[in-house]
């Protein structure tokens, strides 16, 4: 927002105060407030970037000092009932709209931060039956700005796709990882470059993915019974030496992800 010169001033919150000189040391923010109703006073755009299960105490935290025409945003993985429980804990006149920026990485922290995070990157701008047009149309002008491209879509369609694409592979690379630390922990020492390519995201913070599973777990549930299906398959056809069968599924996969190369977010 600042390299775009979208704000006059950028009032930073946190957690830790080590973290919030350093980025105001770094030019990052001008002024910072470990409270976030104090952080947050007389400000234009409040944007919600911590773990989504602190969303709903902030905004009772922050509620009370907001000014009339404030918009509230966030970045969080997580929309389904979320959007409509923040949109109901906005005082009146206070407008919240929901986005996931698909961008990113697995680290995190002040030191990695990066200006053009979300140039060419998709991000995703939900709407209701609440949704202000005017707060909408300047929370989309914002992400423009930053070269992203606009995709809107409802809550509940939100969470079902992002389940299956994002949320679902996060709990999967935790348990592989997990599984062979089970099995032979020494064999971690010989992992190449595959199996870090497909556990990349296990590195992710496990704050932040631990209550975006535990808030999407219905349609995660439902979706690892299918996962469980194709690993099942898979078994069957070891056990009856079908190499055929293996070939199928491996180049349908094959197939399905290339199709993907010039399509990929970062999440």
């Amino acid at each position: 927002m600042r390299k775009n010169a979208l704000c006059g001033h950028v009032a930073g919150c946190g957690r830790t105060e080590a973290n919030l000189i350093r980025a105001k040391e770094m030019g990052i923010i001008d002024s910072f407030d470990t409270d976030p109703a104090r952080a947050c006073e007389d400000a234009d755009l409040i944007v919600f970037a911590t773990p989504v299960g602190t969303f709903k105490e902030l905004a009772n935290r922050i509620g009370p000092l907001l000014k009339q025409g404030a918009i509230v945003m966030d970045v969080g993985s997580v929309k389904g009932g979320l959007v409509y429980e923040m949109e109901d804990l906005m005082p009146s006149g206070v407008h919240f709209i929901g986005c996931h920026p698909i961008a990113g990485s697995n680290r995190s922290g002040i030191d990695t931060a990066g200006a053009d995070l979300f140039r060419g990157a998709l991000c995703i701008i939900t709407e209701t039956s609440k949704t202000d047009s005017s707060a909408f149309q300047r929370v989309v002008g914002v992400w423009r700005t930053f070269g992203s491209v606009i995709r809107t879509m409802e809550p509940g369609e939100h969470d079902r796709i992002y389940a299956l694409v994002s949320h679902m592979p996060h709990l999967i690379a935790y348990a592989l990882v997990n599984s062979v630390d089970d099995i032979d922990g020494s064999s971690l020492g010989f992992a190449g470059q595959g199996f870090k390519d497909s556990t990349r995201i296990a590195s992710s913070s496990p704050e932040m993915w631990r209550d975006i599973v535990m808030l999407n777990r219905e349609n995660l549930l439902k979706f690892i019974d299918a996962f469980k299906g194709n690993i099942d398959a898979l078994c069957r056809h070891l056990r009856a030496g079908d190499a055929s069968a293996l070939e199928k599924e491996f180049r349908r996969a094959k197939k399905l992800r290339e199709a993907l190369k010039d399509n990929i977010g970062n999440d």
